[in-house]
């Protein structure tokens, strides 16, 4: 019996092109696995080669995250499987594997965060004009909307509204949300496309992205990495802005679900990991700085 792993990835619609790609290499790697254990398709598996495979990770030196990850791609794919009735029966009910560890998001510090938004570094002192203005402009995004960087890469000027203070970004499972915009991000936004983004458009330039790399192409993640690169102090993630944001809003006392919302997560409990965030910020603020902690 064929694995039909092509039509199992189109079944995948209600989640990012990334994480298809990431579902289709897991399942491929197990298929390749599998074949050289000569299992023979999805009707030969049971629980037992499940547990041969994730042992075998196990004593390949993988993450236990990466682990839990490939199991829950295998839950994901058997489920189907037996579902569209190419099995008999799902091997992966009573599968069980080592969960990730949890590891809390890193929040920027207020003098990283002032170094790129305050200051300018040294090595992008010598940019030309349009190229800091639109620098300027993602970081101000990132931090100021806490947006993924996919969403950022992928507005369109359409979806501006500077004149209300909002930006409306298409999500995870392909979900719009409108997120308003700092007036930071807001006066940045209107100076890049006022002043700079003409500067890299070139022949065949998308006429509606807002941002443009040195090619005059769409912005892609990569370029906002490397971006990220020369405008921060220490190496950071681009996600990090958006961990920064989410914390720095329930530190002053913003609701949970209203951050929930703002940064498009569809289950709450992933919001809540920058409430442990949070606390520790504050513990750790009042044990530094109160005479008495």
């Amino acid at each position: 019996m064929e694995w039909a792993l092509e039509d199992f990835a189109r079944s995948l619609t209600s989640v990012s092109d990334a994480t298809v790609k990431v579902y289709r290499r897991d399942l491929a790697a197990f298929i390749d696995w599998a074949d050289g254990q000569e299992v023979g398709g999805p009707d030969r598996v049971d629980r037992r080669v499940l547990r041969r495979y994730l042992a075998d990770l196990d004593q390949r030196r993988y993450a236990r995250r990466t682990v839990a990850r490939k199991a829950s791609v295998l839950r994901r794919y058997f489920g189907w499987a037996r579902r569209m009735g190419r099995i008999a029966a799902d091997p992966t009910i009573t599968l069980s594997a080592p969960k990730g560890q949890a590891r809390l998001p890193r929040v920027l510090r207020d003098d990283e965060l002032s170094a790129m938004l305050d200051d300018t570094p040294v090595r992008v002192a010598d940019d030309d004009e349009a190229r800091r203005q639109r620098d300027r402009a993602v970081l101000e995004l990132l931090y100021g909307s806490g947006l993924r960087v996919s969403e950022l890469c992928g507005i369109d000027r359409s979806a501006i509204d500077l004149h209300g203070g909002t930006v409306r970004v298409t999500g995870k499972g392909n979900k719009e949300r409108i997120v308003p915009l700092s007036p930071p991000a807001t006066e940045a936004l209107g100076r890049w496309l006022d002043q700079g983004r003409s500067a890299l458009v070139q022949s065949g330039s998308p006429p509606d992205a807002v941002f443009l790399n040195l090619t005059g192409r769409r912005l892609t993640p990569r370029d906002v990495r490397r971006l990220l690169d020369r405008w921060s102090s220490a190496p950071t993630h681009p996600h990090a802005l958006r961990h920064t944001f989410a914390t720095h809003l329930l530190d002053g006392g913003a609701d949970l679900r209203a951050v929930q919302e703002l940064l498009g997560h569809a289950d709450l409990s992933t919001t809540q990991i920058y409430t442990h965030v949070s606390r520790e910020r504050l513990q750790r603020v009042h044990q530094e700085t109160h005479p008495r902690a």
